[in-house]
């Protein structure tokens, strides 16, 4: 069909076969095809060049129809192409980045194995900052309390703080559970302001005036080796220790009147049409 109104607009069989980039005797040979695949003569060949018949002309018009339509779909093809190709900005906390995120990209991997996405791994607040700033599409943040307001957001996932010692401490062998102000008054490792594991614990121990700190640091593990080193008790995501626990290099402590549990959120702008690739990675990550 585009060879037939490359036909109607240049009179030419010659001519419609440089436009394409092919021979004449290959226009000739499909016209030909065409021919016969709809039962109708559609060109007149003359000394003075190709004209299309009355049928040729009619058929030509609805075949330009068809054209602009496919050539629409076409269009829209290339901006979802484009869209994909370009990969997904995601900034992470990094409770999200370390246990969690790895699942959701293999998954997205195991779709589309051309998927990229570029990772931002740092505190929930930061997190937060990145998306509000468009630095970031989509972002994954920890903690208790909803997103600020222009921001909408889903529960990815449920999680709950554990506190973890070194075998050697004294509460790795206590029989009764640890209260809240045993745990504020405890010379504590804890992660840097910021962070949603922090604001958990600070809203966990606030009544007895929060958490007393001996050290603080910024990542998950800087505060596992610390208390692999048996600096103190940590208090850190039941996902980030699962792995000490299990090869007995840390020991849970059992707590009473504390609540340790928190969401983790996929945040984003609120009203902004997400991408493709983002949608897709909510799904997963919401499965």
């Amino acid at each position: 069909m585009q060879l037939l109104d490359s036909v109607a607009e240049l009179g030419s069989l010659g001519q419609a076969a440089v436009r394409h980039g092919v021979s004449q005797a290959a226009v000739s040979m499909r016209m030909s095809q065409l021919e016969r695949r709809l039962g109708v003569s559609l060109l007149q060949r003359g000394p003075a060049g190709t004209r299309l018949t009355p049928a040729g002309q009619q058929i030509t018009e609805l075949g330009r129809r068809v054209l602009a339509a496919a050539e629409a779909m076409m269009d829209g093809v290339a901006a979802v192409v484009a869209a994909e190709g370009s990969g997904l900005r995601v900034a992470a906390s990094l409770t999200v980045a370390e246990h969690l995120l790895p699942g959701w990209i293999s998954a997205l991997h195991g779709e589309s194995p051309d998927v990229v996405l570029a990772v931002e791994v740092t505190n929930s607040s930061k997190v937060l900052a990145r998306i509000g700033s468009g630095g970031a599409e989509v972002g994954f943040v920890e903690g208790h309390d909803a997103p600020p307001a222009g921001m909408a957001a889903v529960v990815v996932h449920s999680d709950r703080l554990v506190v973890v010692v070194h075998p050697a401490h004294p509460w790795a062998r206590r029989a009764a559970p640890v209260t809240g102000p045993e745990l504020a008054g405890a010379d504590l490792v804890v992660r840097e302001p910021g962070s949603g594991t922090r604001e958990v614990l600070d809203d966990a121990l606030r009544a007895w005036g929060g958490p007393c700190s001996r050290l603080e640091l910024g990542s998950t593990s800087a505060v596992l080796a610390a208390a692999r080193r048996g600096e103190g008790p940590v208090v850190l995501s039941t996902l980030a220790v699962a792995d000490d626990l299990a090869a007995g290099r840390l020991v849970a402590v059992t707590t009473e009147g504390i609540d340790l549990t928190r969401s983790l959120r996929a945040v984003w702008i609120k009203g902004r049409s997400l991408t493709p690739l983002a949608q897709r990675l909510l799904r997963v990550a919401t499965s």
